[in-house]
C-alpha cells in the first residue's frame, strides 16, 4: 500500500450557499492530494456553489477556470492568458506588457497556445473567437498560473469528446490535483480517480471511478428518471 494522501479540504456538516440561501446543507467529503475528481449533478445543483467553496479554502494554492470563462473580449488571446500571473508582476510592467508584449510571458503564453491548438491566434481578441476557442483560452490562463490544483466548472463542456479528452490530459500534467465540473458521464469514469455526485441539495455519490458504472450515474439527473429498463415510470415522455 502506499502513503496515505493529505487531506487538502475537509468538510463536515458545512452548510453551503450564497448569503442566507443554503445549497447544500450538511455537506460531508474530503478531498485528497493527488486525487483528480469529476464533480457531476444536474444543471442548478450546487457544483458551482461547492467549487466556490473550495476556491475559498484552498486559495492561491488552485487554478481556476470558470464557467463563464471569465475573459476580457476586446483584449487579445495572449493577454487574457497573461492575467493568470498579473500580480506576479508591477504595475508598470503589465501597463508596458499592454503595449509590448515581455519577451518572457509571451513565450510561456505561446507554447500554452500551441499545445492548446490555439496557434496563431496570440494577437486576435477573444471576441473574434468561437465558443470553443474561448474555453480553451481560459484553461490556457489556468494551467499558465502554475499552481498545484485545478478547479474547473465544466471546462470542456463547449468542446468536442476528442478535445476534451486532450485537454483534461494536459490539465493533469500540471496538476496532481484536480476537482472538475463536468457533464460527460462517460469522461468521469474513464478519466478520474474519484466522483462526486449531487443532487437535489445532497451529495448522493462520492466513491472511486472503478466502483460505479453510467447507471450510477444517471441516477443524478432527474431527466434520466424513467429512461431505463428497470427505472420507475414517472410520467415522463
Amino acid at each position: 500500500m502506499g502513503e496515505p494522501r493529505d487531506t487538502l479540504v475537509s468538510l463536515n456538516g458545512v452548510d453551503l450557499g450564497h448569503g442566507d440561501r443554503v445549497v447544500l446543507p450538511g455537506l460531508h467529503l474530503g478531498l485528497q492530494r493527488g486525487e483528480r475528481v469529476a464533480l457531476l449533478g444536474p444543471s442548478g445543483g450546487g457544483k458551482s456553489t461547492l467549487l466556490g467553496a473550495l476556491r475559498r479554502r484552498l486559495g492561491d494554492s488552485a487554478a481556476w477556470c470558470p464557467q463563464q470563462h471569465g475573459l476580457v473580449p476586446q483584449l487579445a488571446v495572449y493577454h487574457n492568458v497573461y492575467m493568470g500571473r498579473l500580480a506576479e508582476h508591477s504595475a508598470l510592467a503589465n501597463l508596458w506588457n499592454l503595449v509590448r508584449p515581455l519577451a518572457g510571458p509571451w513565450r510561456q503564453v505561446a507554447e500554452l497556445c500551441d499545445e492548446l491548438g490555439l496557434e496563431g491566434l496570440m494577437r486576435r481578441p477573444v471576441a473574434q473567437l468561437s465558443g470553443g476557442q474561448r474555453q480553451r483560452v481560459a484553461i490556457a490562463r489556468a494551467l499558465y498560473q502554475q499552481r498545484a490544483l485545478f478547479l474547473g466548472d465544466e471546462p470542456v463542456a463547449s468542446v468536442d469528446p476528442h478535445q476534451a479528452l486532450r485537454l483534461l490530459a494536459l490539465i493533469d500534467q500540471r496538476h496532481a490535483t484536480s476537482v472538475v465540473a463536468l457533464h460527460q458521464r462517460e469522461l468521469a469514469l474513464s478519466h478520474f480517480d474519484r466522483v462526486w455526485g449531487l443532487r437535489d441539495g445532497r451529495l448522493v455519490i462520492d466513491a472511486p471511478a472503478s466502483e460505479l458504472s453510467l447507471a450510477d450515474l444517471d441516477g443524478l439527473y432527474p431527466d434520466a428518471d424513467g429512461q431505463t429498463g428497470d427505472a420507475v415510470d414517472r410520467g415522463r415522455p
